[in-house]
This record gives structure tokens, sequence and C-alpha cells, in this order.
């Protein structure tokens, strides 16, 4: 494996690799390594945050390499606060299968079946007893926990830490015992949980695995892209679906972007910027690089022309993202922005109006017209969205 290729697959999109000259000489060797990624199914979909990860496994299979993908059945009823201000709410078993029924399906989406081994890690966490438990809890101290800065800053609240939320980084380092994971992904907020399996392996002697921390990928709003937040762009939305989000990406956002979301190369990225002197233009290539990997070419080009149509360099009616069927009546806005995916819930619609992101029929909703009703014709706008009553 040339030291090109060993460079990009250990910088691009990483923020830290622990150890990095160990993993260095590991993938100058002829040895299979052993992958690991875990998702709790927190939520239905996997979005193109998650998928920063997805692709960095996918390049390590194609360099010969095995992936281990774990989906969190286990864990994910327990709740991990890594990256939380408060307290992670308990799952049930119920709201688990429901919401992982296709994780496996989705992560296949970029992943190579063939290369790939796929567990729930119920498999072997809920074999654990209470001496189990007491052994892996022995490795660690009260105040490692307490410090880590989420940890530490709700403390300092007077916020409530659970004694469940502690006991997670045992769980999700217990997963790399059971795999005998040579190397292991996650993004910044996961770092004391990766380092947690390093130690628990140590313990069951064996070797510790490398680990890869990823560079978090922000939303459509700026903020982390999160299910909780609704500012995600998803695996399985439609091609004209995520071309609009995607173009609703601030600009400063979009190098990062291309970076992370696309399989574009860097000299090639540099490029772009360099000699393409209309942020607008640089957007749609990025739209559409992202498209493509989910939808293919066609679809792609389909769907740049359908919001060319929308925003002005095409000709012809608006084409919507979403068409709700409503035979008679009227609708309040609000409950057609919600029910149109337009907004994540009310509180956003109506954050929206407010900011005067909302049109119909080409008029601008003011707040006070927040709970006005609709009729079937009418054409709904959410920044660079639209949904039709039909």
């Amino acid at each position: 494996m040339s030291g090109e290729k060993i460079e990009e697959l250990l910088t691009r999109g990483v923020e830290e690799v622990i150890d990095r000259e160990p993993l260095t000489k590991l993938l100058k060797s002829k040895r299979k390594l052993r992958i690991k990624l875990g998702i709790d199914p927190t939520s239905v979909k996997i979005h193109i945050g998650h998928a920063v990860i997805l692709w960095k496994l996918r390049a390590f299979q194609d360099l010969g390499h095995k992936v281990i993908f774990i989906v969190g059945d286990f864990t994910g009823q327990i709740g991990d606060t890594s990256d939380k201000d408060s307290e992670r709410p308990m799952l049930t078993e119920v709201q688990i299968r429901k919401n992982m029924k296709t994780y496996f399906q989705q992560a296949l989406m970029i992943l190579d079946k063939s290369k790939t081994e796929t567990h729930y890690n119920s498999a072997w966490l809920k074999k654990l007893d209470f001496n189990d438990v007491g052994r892996l809890a022995d490795l660690f101290g009260v105040n490692e926990f307490t410090s880590r800065e989420n940890m530490a800053r709700r403390l300092k609240a007077g916020k409530r830490v659970s004694l469940r939320e502690l006991l997670y980084p045992l769980m999700q380092g217990y997963d790399s015992v059971a795999v005998k994971a040579d190397v292991e992904l996650g993004g910044t907020d996961q770092r004391f949980n990766l380092l947690a399996g390093r130690k628990i392996q140590k313990m069951f002697r064996q070797e510790q695995q490398n680990v890869m921390i990823m560079t978090l990928m922000e939303g459509t709003d700026g903020r982390k892209m999160s299910a909780s937040w609704g500012n995600v762009i998803n695996l399985t939305e439609s091609a004209d679906e995520m071309f609009g989000k995607v173009m609703s990406v601030s600009d400063d956002l979009m190098r990062r972007y291309f970076l992370l979301a696309t399989q574009v190369s860097q000299d090639e990225i540099a490029q772009i910027f360099k000699i393409t002197s209309n942020p607008r233009d640089i957007k749609v290539r990025l739209a559409r690089e992202i498209v493509c990997l989910y939808h293919g070419q066609k679809k792609a080009q389909l769907a740049q022309e359908n919001f060319e149509i929308k925003f002005g360099k095409g000709k012809g009616a608006i084409v919507p993202d979403f068409t709700l069927n409503k035979k008679s009546g009227s609708y309040p806005i609000l409950d057609i922005l919600v029910e149109s995916k337009l907004a994540f819930s009310k509180s956003e619609a109506r954050r929206k109006i407010k900011e005067g992101a909302v049109e119909v029929d080409g008029e601008r909703i003011i707040e006070e017209m927040a709970q006005a009703k609709l009729k079937p014709g009418s054409l709904i706008r959410l920044g660079k969205r639209f949904a039709k009553i039909v």
C-alpha cells in the first residue's frame, strides 16, 4: 500500500489517530484488519453525517480489509450522552426494533456487502452478569467520567447524571472485545468511549485497537447534524429532496461538505474553489456530487434540472418536493409544514414563519398568519423546498 494512499486514509476527515505509527505499519503489512463501527438506532434513518464514517470504512474495504458493522440494539436502549447536554431517556426494545429495521440495508448503500460482517450487540451484552460488569467498571475511576467536558458542564450546572450513562462506555468498549477489533472509528464526541475499548481489550489480553477519530459534520442549519434537531440529510431521501437540502446549506460550509460528504479528490476540490467564482455554481456541483453517490448520475442531473426550474434558470412549472393529497377542506399552515416535512416540528415551523422564510403562492407569511388555513391548490415554500396541496 503506497504512502500516498495511507496518508489520504489517515487524514481526510480525520481529527486524530491513536496510535498512528502502529496503524501505519499494519496498513503497510499484508494483514487483513478488522475495522469496527457501531451505530445506535436512536432514529429510523442514517444520515450523511454518519456516512462520513461509512465512506471511510468503504475506503478500508477497497484496500482489502474487513468491516465489522454493529447495530447497537442493546446500547441504543441505554443511551450514549457523550454529545448531549442533558440525560438521554432510555428507549424501549419496541422503539429500537422499529428504528433499526433497515439499518443494515441503509449502511450497505455504501459498504461492500461481501467485505462486511454485521452484528447486533445484544448478542453478547445480554449475557453479561453483575460480576462481569463489576470487573469492567473496576478499570475506571469516577473522576475519569465526571471530568469529561459535557459531564463536568452538566454537574456544574446542577443537572442530573445517571449511573446508567456512566456504564455506556463499558458496553461500547466490550463490543471491541467481542468482535476482536483492530481499528475502531467514531466521531470526536466518542473519544472517551473509543479509548475505553482499548483499556477493556487489554484486560482481556487482546491487542489494543487503534482508533480513528473522525470530524463531525454540520447539519443544514450549521449545528452538528442530528436527527433530534431535524437538520439532517438522510441517505434514503429522494434525489430532489437531497439536492434541495444541500442547496440550503450556507456557503461557508461548502468546502467542508465537499471534503466530508463527497468522493471528489482534495486536489479537485481546491481547483473547484480556485476557478469557480460564483458560490451558487460551486454549490450546484456539490449537490450533484452528493446526490450522485446515492442515486446515480441520471437522477442527480434530473434533480439539478428540477431545482433550476424552481429557482429561475430553467423554464416550466414548479415541481414540488412533496405533494399532499387533500380532497376537501382547509388545513393550517403549521400542520402542512410539518406533514410535508418542510419543517421538523411545529416549533421549527413557527420559527421559520417568524424569520420570514415561508411563502404561500408567492406571498410571504407573517407570524400572525401561522394558524391560517390553506385549501387544495396552494403551493407552500420554505427556503428552497416546496409542497403542494392537491
